[in-house]
């Protein structure tokens, strides 16, 4: 998790703010101001907390050297009516103006720094240039998502000198996108489209391993239509990707994910917009012409796909969306993600063109502010503009286990009682119920940020498992985290490692945050064996884990004699052993994931010894029991 900019005070504070200010004009004037609206939330809160703002951009292409009408001068105007405030223009980047200007700012006051493209150094990463740039603030802001897969001066270099952290937008999008990589509601779809197989390949093979389904139009489609021995006359096609497509096409099938190709095209003799046109199969397209957009048959079978998708990615146009006889399956797209009730994700680009074209960006979740920078970071890379933004320390998680002993109606007066006297902490708390009361607890704590999750879960999606619940099942009702290997399961019913390792796979395949719990007996931790059999059971339970999947779990230490029996763990000793499994989570992975994964003690957690477990180094949080079910002393360990 990033830092952000409510982890920092700016108060009185210089804060050098990375936008994305580049916005088209026509004859200097704006003709759309979408960018620079999407910046204000980041510039209004900072200001709002006494800050005082270096803003700066890049403006177009001007290749290392000025060139007025590529100065920035229009978009200070618009940011001054904007803000309701003067946002003065520094006539240079690094020169005696801006200077001028950052000296004469006051709290809550922000000025814009000329066109940082203007100098060269910029696009090269130079680092002197980069330090120049940092003497300007003592916070940095990365809030341009749309440069952040460019390692510039003002996008990368600079947060070597200073504190890094992301603005809202920045935040937004590494959310959502990251959501579309990782924990995704499903099904999950994916939508493909543009003119060409090789600029989209690795996004296609990163997917392949994270959709239900994947749907490829536009362009792009007809290469793999050749590939399945389609006649495609003179529509678009990569002869050298061909053998490529019949790879995808076999991955696809290997991996069970449903490859969505369209089955009609409407096609032309010519590239323009008054050729006349006819509907034919995708399969057999006359020699003279070419295809240009989706079918009729094709959309309706795509927007049926989309309707009842939980998740649903799109990048890249379906047709000549930019010609009015052939935008029809680029907005049918555009619409059925509209009206679809899951996530709606749009990649930027030309697919966000789309979306705005149609005047439907205000129906989508996230339509991203970069093309370039969303389509690497969903092929999986390490983008600059965000790797440089500070890693968030470990939020420590309190979760209650209501095992088996309340009822629906003690469930909601509970957390009827408890939403009177919680509220948000610097802490992630959670409500793990019994299965029954999941849909009221959700209910009732919505917009609290209280997480609720499931005590257990089996391994697989369906079968005949008689009365047990499976994760597709539980993310049917809204719960985002799950126990798992409870020390009550593995002591009173027998689950294994194995067993445990498999709930840990299925957990992840549906965004589930497994709570696993590891721990000792008193018979093995009396005969000196604790460490070892939990080192153990870590090694097991993790097993063939990925490591980003893993840097998301949470493992709670429990030691089977300290479960119900009124006996805990001293601090020390839950200490010990949480440093422990750390270092063993180290040597299975590396020391960065191990340090993303929470680790919580529990066993006889009570208001009286939390504030002496909670307080120690390796423990970030706790997994409460008993304690758990009266709001008033749930809420005491919260607040501790």
């Amino acid at each position: 998790m990033k830092k952000t900019i409510k982890d920092i005070n700016v108060k009185g504070k210089y804060v050098f703010v990375r936008c994305d200010l580049n916005v088209p004009r026509k004859d200097g004037v704006i003709t759309d101001d979408k960018r620079i609206r999407a910046a204000l939330p980041t510039i209004q809160y900072l200001l709002g907390k006494g800050g005082r703002l270096v803003l700066c951009s890049h403006m177009g292409r001007p290749k290392g050297k000025v060139d007025p009408a590529l100065s920035l001068k229009p978009v200070a105007a618009r940011l001054t009516h904007l803000l309701g405030q003067d946002v003065p223009l520094a006539q240079d980047v690094i020169g005696e103006d801006a200077w001028r200007l950052h000296d004469q700012l006051q709290d809550g006051q922000a000025m814009l720094l000329e066109n940082v493209r203007f100098h060269p150094e910029e696009e090269k990463n130079d680092p002197e240039f980069a330090k120049k740039l940092a003497e300007f603030g003592e916070f940095f802001v990365m809030d341009a998502f749309g440069v952040s897969h460019r390692a510039h001066a003002s996008t990368a270099g600079i947060s070597e000198y200073l504190t890094t952290v992301a603005g809202f937008l920045m935040e937004d999008e590494i959310k959502h996108l990251g959501e579309a990589l990782e924990n995704v509601d499903r099904p999950y779809t994916a939508i493909m489209g543009g003119s060409k197989v090789s600029d989209k390949i690795l996004l296609i093979e990163n997917m392949i391993s994270k959709v239900d389904a994947l749907i490829i139009g536009g362009g792009m489609a007809y290469t793999f239509i050749k590939a399945l021995g389609g006649s495609i006359g003179k529509s678009l096609c990569e002869e050298d990707m061909v053998d490529l497509a019949k790879d995808i096409i076999k991955k696809a099938e290997a991996a069970g994910v449903k490859l969505m190709l369209p089955v009609d095209t409407v096609a032309a003799k010519e590239f323009a917009n008054d050729s006349p046109s006819e509907v034919v199969d995708i399969m057999k397209i006359p020699e003279d012409e070419m295809g240009l957009d989706i079918g009729p048959k094709s959309e309706k079978i795509f927007a049926e796909q989309i309707s009842h998708s939980k998740t649903v990615v799109w990048n890249g146009p379906m047709g000549v969306f930019e010609m009015p006889n052939f935008e029809s399956g680029t907005r049918c797209i555009a619409e059925a993600m509209a009206e679809c009730s899951g996530k709606t994700i749009v990649g930027g680009g030309d697919s966000g063109a789309a979306v705005a074209q149609f005047g439907l960006e205000d129906k989508m979740l996230l339509v991203s502010t970069g093309g370039g920078a969303s389509l690497e970071f969903l092929e999986g890379k390490q983008l600059p503009g965000v790797v440089c933004i500070e890693e968030k320390e470990r939020i420590p998680f309190i979760a209650g286990n209501w095992k088996m002993y309340k009822t629906i109606e003690e469930a909601k007066k509970f957390v009827e009682e408890f939403k009177t006297i919680y509220r948000k902490e610097e802490v992630e708390v959670g409500l793990i119920v019994p299965y029954l009361q999941i849909p009221i607890v959700k209910e009732l704590t919505e917009g609290t940020g209280i997480r609720v999750g499931a005590q257990n879960m089996h391994y697989e999606d369906y079968g005949a498992f008689t009365g047990e619940i499976s994760a597709p099942m539980l993310k049917e009702v809204g719960i985002d985290c799950c126990i798992i290997g409870h020390s009550e399961r593995r002591q009173y019913f027998g689950e294994t490692d194995e067993t445990v390792n498999k709930k840990m796979k299925k957990a992840f395949r549906y965004g589930i945050t497994p709570i696993l719990c590891v721990g000792e007996s008193l018979e093995e931790r009396e005969a000196g064996k604790a460490f070892e059999v939990v080192e153990k059971q870590i090694q097991a339970d993790f097993a063939w884990i990925p490591a980003d999947q893993a840097a998301t779990a949470v493992v709670a230490y429990e030691p089977i004699w300290a479960i119900g029996t009124g006996k805990t763990a001293t601090a020390e000793q839950a200490n010990e052993m949480c440093e422990a499994i750390r270092k063993v989570l180290a040597e299975c992975y590396d020391e960065g994931t191990a340090a993303k994964i929470r680790i919580q003690y529990g066993g006889s957690v009570k208001p009286a010894n939390s504030e002496e477990i909670l307080s120690q180094p390796d423990i970030d949080g706790a997994l409460v029991g008993g304690a758990s079910l009266k709001p008033e002393e749930f809420i005491q360990i919260v607040k501790i």
